[in-house]
This record gives C-alpha cells, sequence and structure tokens, in this order.
C-alpha cells in the first residue's frame, strides 16, 4: 500500500469493462489502454459518475471500447462527449444468440418431427408461432413462476423499477429482469437441459457404429482412444446401454431448444453432418426458424465484414419479419445504433480488456476475505 501508483499517459483508446467483486452484488470498474494492453485504474463502482469524472480529469481519450451497459454510454458522453463510442462485437453476438434462443423456444413444435403421415394431428397441431393457451400451471414450480411473474408486474404497474423491486423482494436484478421481460408468465419456465459431457462430440459415432452391428463397449470404447477422444470406459458403457434400451426402430430424439440456435449461430464449417441434417429438417418444417437462420447469418456477415453500414437495413428486415426475439433484439440496437454501428466497423474490440479482467480474477482470488478494495486496486495497477 505505500508503493505510489504507476504513472501512465492518457490511453487514446481507452477500453472499459466491469468485475465482480461480489458476484451478482458488487462490481467495479476496469480502465485499460487498449494499444498497449495495461491496466490503467480501477474504480470501484460501474455507475457513469466516477466514471464520466475520471474522463474529465483526463483528456485525451479519443476512442472508447465498452459494452453496450447504459452506465457505460451515460459516463462516456459525460466525461469525453467527442470521443467515439465502440460497441464490443462479442457481446452484440451473444445477445443474438440470446435472441435467437427465445425465437426458437416460439417454435418449439416445430423442432419434434411430423407424424408418419407427414404432419401432426389436426387436435395437437398449433398455429406455427402462436403460443398455447396453457394459462393453468402444473404443479409446485409452475405455481410459484406464476405467482413471481404476477409479482414482478403487478409491481411494475405501480410504477416501482426494476432495479427497486429487487431490492424490495431480496432477488437479483436478473431475475427481476427475467419476470419483468416475459410478456407471460410460460415464458419464463426454462427446459432442464442435461449437463454436457465429453462424451456428446462422439454420441453420433457410437450410435452410427451401434447402428451397424458393433455393440462391443470394450471396442467402441478403443476406437474413441485411438482418435484421442477424452472419454472413459464408463462414459461409453453408460451411452450404450441407453441405446440398448431403447425400442428398436425408434426415432431420433428432436433438437432442443437450446441446440438449435447454437447450431444458428455457429460458422457452418464446424457443424458436423448429423447437425447439418437435423438444422436441415427444423428449418424446412417451420419458415419463420428458416427465415430466422437468414437473418443470423446475415448479421453475422455484417460483424465479420466489417459491414456497419449495413446495419440499419438488417434492423428494418428483421422489424418486418417479426420474428420473436430477434425483432426486440434489432430494435434494442437502435438505441446505441452509433457505438454498434462503429464496433461492426472498425477493428477495435474489448479482447484486451477481457484479457485483463481474467488477470484480476486470479489477483481477486488470491487476497479474498483479507483486505478491502484499495489493496485489491494498489494490486491490480502494480501488477
Amino acid at each position: 500500500m505505500a508503493q505510489p501508483d504507476p504513472r501512465f499517459s492518457t490511453p487514446r483508446v481507452l477500453g472499459v469493462d466491469d468485475f465482480a467483486i461480489r458476484r451478482g452484488q458488487t462490481y467495479s470498474t476496469v480502465l485499460t489502454s487498449v494499444e498497449d494492453h495495461r491496466v490503467v485504474d480501477v474504480l470501484p463502482t460501474r455507475e457513469a459518475r466516477p466514471r464520466a469524472a475520471w474522463l474529465i480529469l483526463h483528456p485525451g481519450v479519443e476512442i472508447i471500447c465498452r459494452d453496450r451497459a447504459g452506465a457505460y454510454a451515460e459516463g462516456a458522453r459525460r466525461g469525453a462527449p467527442d470521443a467515439l463510442q465502440v460497441a464490443d462485437r462479442f457481446h452484440l453476438w451473444q445477445g443474438l444468440g440470446r435472441a435467437a434462443e427465445t425465437c426458437v423456444a416460439a417454435h418449439r413444435d416445430c423442432l419434434r418431427s411430423p407424424s408418419p403421415g407427414g404432419t401432426l394431428p389436426e387436435t395437437t397441431r398449433p398455429e406455427c408461432g402462436r403460443p398455447q393457451d396453457d394459462s393453468e400451471p402444473l404443479g409446485r414450480r409452475a405455481e410459484r413462476k406464476k405467482a413471481a411473474h404476477a409479482l414482478v408486474h403487478e409491481l411494475l404497474a405501480q410504477g416501482h423499477s426494476r432495479r427497486a423491486i429487487a431490492r424490495h423482494l431480496g432477488w437479483g436484478l436478473n431475475t427481476v429482469l427475467r419476470y419483468a421481460n416475459a410478456a407471460r408468465w410460460q415464458d419464463t419456465l426454462r427446459e432442464n437441459q442435461p449437463r454436457p459431457s465429453r462424451l456428446d462430440p462422439y454420441k453420433p459415432h457410437l450410435e452410427r457404429r451401434f447402428a451397424e452391428g458393433c455393440t462391443s463397449v470394450t471396442h467402441l470404447h478403443s476406437e474413441l482412444v485411438a482418435d484421442n477422444a477424452p472419454v472413459t470406459y464408463q462414459m461409453v458403457r453408460a451411452h450404450i446401454a441407453t441405446l440398448r434400451t431403447a425400442p428398436a426402430g425408434a426415432p431420433p430424439r428432436p433438437p432442443t431448444v437450446r441446440q438449435v440456435p447454437g447450431w444458428l449461430t455457429r460458422h457452418p464449417t464446424t457443424l458436423t453432418e448429423e447437425e447439418h441434417a437435423a438444422l436441415k429438417n427444423v428449418l424446412a418444417r417451420c419458415p419463420e426458424l428458416d427465415t430466422a437462420a437468414g437473418q443470423v447469418r446475415a448479421f453475422g456477415e455484417i460483424l465479420t465484414g466489417r459491414l456497419g453500414a449495413m446495419l440499419p437495413d438488417w434492423i428494418d428486415a428483421v422489424d418486418t419479419s417479426q420474428l420473436p426475439g430477434l425483432t426486440r433484439f434489432a430494435l434494442h440496437l437502435l438505441r446505441d445504433r452509433d457505438a454498434i454501428t462503429a464496433g461492426l466497423t472498425l477493428d477495435w474490440s474489448s479482447g484486451s480488456i477481457e484479457g485483463a479482467v481474467n488477470r484480476i480474477k486470479k489477483i481477486k482470488r488470491q487476497l479474498y476475505g483479507r483486505a478491502g478494495f484499495p489493496l485489491l486496486r494498489k494490486m491490480i495497477l502494480l501488477q
């Protein structure tokens, strides 16, 4: 603590990001020089006022790389109104992935294969894109979801802010936002996803070999080990056991709501043949998802090709299509259009800032429970 802070010149390109002092509760801000990848200062909060004050005391910043947090944009506008703000491309793509998952969830019935006659039964086939009217909760979990959704929307109607609701109820802000952003309580229900396994990438190979007649667990495990697959004998044995108990000629499992957005947002060259075929079948059954896939690819071309000038046309096209999730994401971009256009046009990014945050996490864990923010800041600046 007795050592002086390192001296630095005001960076021309400033990177701004936050890191958790206590996850979900307390966050601080790290300021970095993007050009030479060094931390220039650490602020105790991530509010706009301290960031604006820092920029006023350190004039000369020309470019500010940040994510899309409103406090970051406001702090930059107050402290450096002439600086060019650049939104982070990674967070844009991450937001697009969440919007795509919302769109797929609204068309989850299209993921199931049609009946042998080629269509779903008339009594059970829902109109594509229209949510089913299943307002009655089933089970205690659904009842809790419905009650929480009604409570949040009642407090919103009374004029309370989302942060005030979170403090009043003692919930996390993300939880309140999830209920507040859901038009129906059913939209807050999430499918229980199985935990990922190291065997997942090799399951299509095992299922194909099993269908060919190779049912020996020892032999199949040896094949995977020969390909340097990080799997154990027990993993292979458990999966083969599920294949043995499956009824003969059973159709493959339909893709999940989380798998399809993953296929849409990944580069086509990274998909396996089975994933290509499954995605093609889903898009052929649902014109809305096929349109969504085209819009995701179009945004990917804008992002990778630095074609920010095409962003307004893309927003108009998505707005016209009225796709759940994607339309809201596209219209939300208009609030920060200048920074997003700059992020989709210039080569500056927040990659180096994320590296600094990773180093900070290591330092924070070394000091956890031993001192407060002043010592953490000093350690970050001196390392």
